[in-house]
């Protein structure tokens, strides 16, 4: 097909109907994966979910990205259990155990191979979104292992600080900045929704969670919990609030104007921590705001039916 930007701006349009999606999640890192997870399970009207595939993460709670990725593995399996949805078990899949050694070379997984095959399958005129709050590595694998599947997908992606941000040091970004520069510069059509200076309004705290979550089913409860655990435990402050900013990348695909973006020419993450601007890339849709209660009373409705 010819590569154009006419043909990029369609694909970059929000949908107006249903849409086939997967997400790719490194749900064992923080708590907002789950709260993701679930919403885009909850949704189930307005997204048919193909996959649920798992991400590679490094930090206090993993030795490294396979552990984080075997760990986030078995957490999707938790919130599945605890929603009583065991029936998308077979929907899961295991991602990347490294990120990409460069900017050339896929790391093979379950994860990028499943999303190969199902972006292949895919009706060209139907694309899959490709919901990705976590490092980008997966979704970088399969776009290596065939380039061609960028004209039947769209990648929609938590990653990256705002633009006016002091640094780009984000943590699914600089996890994998390779798969980064990918992602951004291979041409598929992209939505970036930025982490420090946009999702980051996207925060709640004890109270509210109790008020509306608390008591309304085992899932809510299984959240209030982790939340509070982790809010209370990460914060010097008793008046604790916790970003649960991945909810975001779901809310994109959803109808409700919880969102705000525009056109951007794709930035190119560079290896220390900035980014650098070149206005004759092609465009990405970015998400600039984030219509904060709209979005978490729809949030809260949803998971607590």
């Amino acid at each position: 097909m010819k590569w154009n930007t006419q043909w990029l701006l369609g694909r970059l349009e929000k949908p107006t109907g249903p849409v086939d999606a997967v997400i790719d999640t490194d749900t064992y890192n923080e708590i907002d994966d789950q709260f993701a997870l679930a919403y885009l399970i909850k949704n189930s009207d307005r997204i048919r979910l193909r996959g649920i595939h798992a991400a590679p993460f490094h930090n206090r709670k993993s030795t490294g990205p396979a552990d984080g990725m075997e760990k986030s593995h078995a957490e999707i399996h938790r919130v599945l259990e605890v929603m009583e949805r065991q029936d998308l078990a077979p929907l899961v899949k295991k991602g990347s155990d490294r990120y990409l050694p460069n900017e050339e070379t896929p790391v093979p997984s379950e994860a990028a191979e499943e999303l190969v095959r199902l972006a292949l399958a895919q009706d060209p005129e139907r694309p899959l979104y490709v919901v990705a709050i976590g490092a980008i590595t997966n979704v970088a694998s399969a776009l290596l292992l065939r380039p061609e599947i960028r004209e039947r997908i769209v990648v929609v992606w938590l990653g990256g600080h705002a633009y006016h941000w002091h640094d780009n040091r984000e943590f699914n970004l600089f996890q994998d900045v390779a798969a980064g520069r990918v992602v951004f510069g291979c041409g598929v059509p992209l939505v970036q929704l930025p982490c420090m200076g946009v999702v980051s309004a996207f925060s709640t705290g004890a109270a509210e969670l109790e008020r509306f979550l608390r008591g309304k089913n085992k899932l809510c409860d299984y959240l209030v919990d982790i939340t509070t655990r982790d809010g209370a435990a990460e914060s010097v402050h008793q008046c604790w609030t916790r970003a649960i900013w991945d909810v975001t990348a779901v809310a994109w695909l959803l109808e409700g104007g919880f969102l705000l973006d525009r056109l951007e020419h794709s930035p190119i993450p560079e290896y220390d921590d900035r980014y650098a601007f070149d206005g004759r890339r092609h465009l990405i849709r970015y998400v600039y705001h984030v219509n904060r209660d709209a979005l978490m009373e729809d949030l809260f409705r949803k998971l607590g039916e």
